[in-house]
């Protein structure tokens, strides 16, 4: 069987046992699934067993589902979150982690690529922590909307110094760019806040059974459209796939719950159970553990990388905590604000391609950022608490058993929100 033919058939099976891993495992130990699609993709590609060669065909798939997983961030930011202290803290923090990202690439390779190890350090990956937040049932509390507020600047901050630093333009001829990019996003986020959407509405419930399925198909056209701009406008097309994502949420703000929970429902099976999987496994894939274990520096770069991203990037996060929140609460939002990986991915893959960073670098970063998903959400969660209670049916005993603890623990949050 041809590399090729054995990967249409080899992704989809991955796709299915990582899954099947992490839940056969969350009996002891939780561990988000990316893991395992990294770990899959590694072990199959030329690595490896070399099953699976990186190809033209798949790495567009893979396109797809990176662009996704930045759409879906997108459309679970909480604006509240982004308002008042959480917004402005979440802010300057990350303007402190860019700051301190790029000393600490400056001091582990002085010039340009200290630019690249920078923003790189500097970001969160917030397409990562969202379905480990909503299984946890932290979404809505206090707590974790401080998280969102950290992820959404952690993306939305690399991607506007990714637009303006590692460009082909100079910096003057970037911003002007950008401008223009944000102008024309802007100019669709008021008309998606401003106007009513029942005809939009209605012709997506109209079609929600249906093989019409206006939902999707309007999703992908913002998506495609939005990262089309970008990519005319010689930005970095995840700029757009975020965009896309709050215009959409905005566009389904006031439709009938049932309804957006239904068609939301439907955009994360398409992005969740295909796309995204894709990019994960490719990831791995395409990553050179050759180049990661070629030398003892490149090997010493990864922990260095790794308790860099939680220093450069965890520290200022617990600052975002909500008022009155434990020191528990602080670590384990640092924790979380630590977490990256997209960005990682996208940044090196910008230098190794240009030439600018090493390729032995760029595999430490990655190596590093996939750490950061394996260690910091588990621990992070692990020292808030399990709130897994919440998520289960009402009429579950355990449920029942231990529902005063549960409501103690939101009437905690209450107070917290209220102290704001």
């Amino acid at each position: 069987m041809a590399l090729l033919d054995a990967g249409f058939f080899l992704l989809p099976l991955l796709a299915v046992l990582a899954p099947l891993a992490a839940r056969g495992l969350g009996r002891w130990v939780r561990v988000p699934i990316v893991v395992f699609e990294l770990a899959l993709g590694i072990i199959v590609g030329p690595s490896v067993l070399g099953w699976i060669a990186p190809s033209d065909i798949v790495g567009i798939f893979a396109s797809f589902g990176l662009a996704m997983l930045f759409f879906m961030a997108g459309n679970e930011i909480d604006f509240a979150a982004l308002r008042g202290r959480s917004g402005a803290r979440a802010g300057a923090g990350w303007v402190l982690s860019l700051a301190a990202g790029l000393g600490v690439g400056w001091l582990v390779a002085p010039g340009e690529p200290a630019v690249f190890i920078g923003i790189a350090l500097a970001s969160t990956a917030l397409g990562a922590l969202m379905p480990i937040l909503r299984d946890a049932g932290e979404l809505g509390t206090p707590w974790g909307r401080a998280v969102t507020a950290v992820g959404a600047v952690g993306e939305f901050g690399p991607l506007v110094a990714i637009s303006l630093f590692l460009g082909t333009r100079d910096v003057g001829a970037a911003s002007i760019v950008l401008g223009v990019f944000v102008v024309v996003a802007a100019g669709a986020v008021f008309v998606a806040a401003r106007f009513e959407h029942g005809r939009i509405h209605r012709l997506v419930n109209a079609t929600l059974h249906t093989s019409g399925q206006m939902a999707v198909r309007i999703v992908f056209l913002i998506v495609g459209a939005l990262v089309a701009l970008s990519i005319a406008l010689q930005l970095d097309m995840l700029l757009g796939a975020f965009v896309a994502g709050v215009l959409w949420k905005l566009v389904m703000r006031n439709a009938r719950p049932p309804l957006r929970e239904a068609v939301d429902s439907k955009v994360e099976a398409v992005a969740f159970g295909f796309l995204v999987p894709v990019f994960f496994l490719y990831t791995g894939i395409t990553f050179d553990l050759q180049a990661m274990v070629s030398s003892p520096r490149t090997i010493a770069l990864v922990p260095l990388f790794l308790v860099a991203l939680l220093v450069v990037r965890g520290i200022p996060a617990s600052f975002v905590a909500p008022a009155g929140s434990s020191q528990r609460d602080r670590v384990a939002l640092g924790m979380l604000g630590a977490t990256a990986l997209p960005i990682v991915v996208a940044v090196t893959g910008i230098g190794v391609a240009d030439g600018t960073l090493d390729a032995g670098t760029a595999a430490a970063l990655v190596g590093a950022a996939m750490l950061s998903v394996l260690l910091y959400p588990f621990l992070g969660m692990a020292i808030r608490g399990d709130r897994s209670v919440v998520t289960k049916p009402a009429f579950d005993p355990v449920v029942l058993a231990a529902r005063p603890a549960t409501r103690t623990r939101r009437a905690d949050d209450a107070d917290e929100e209220g102290g704001r």
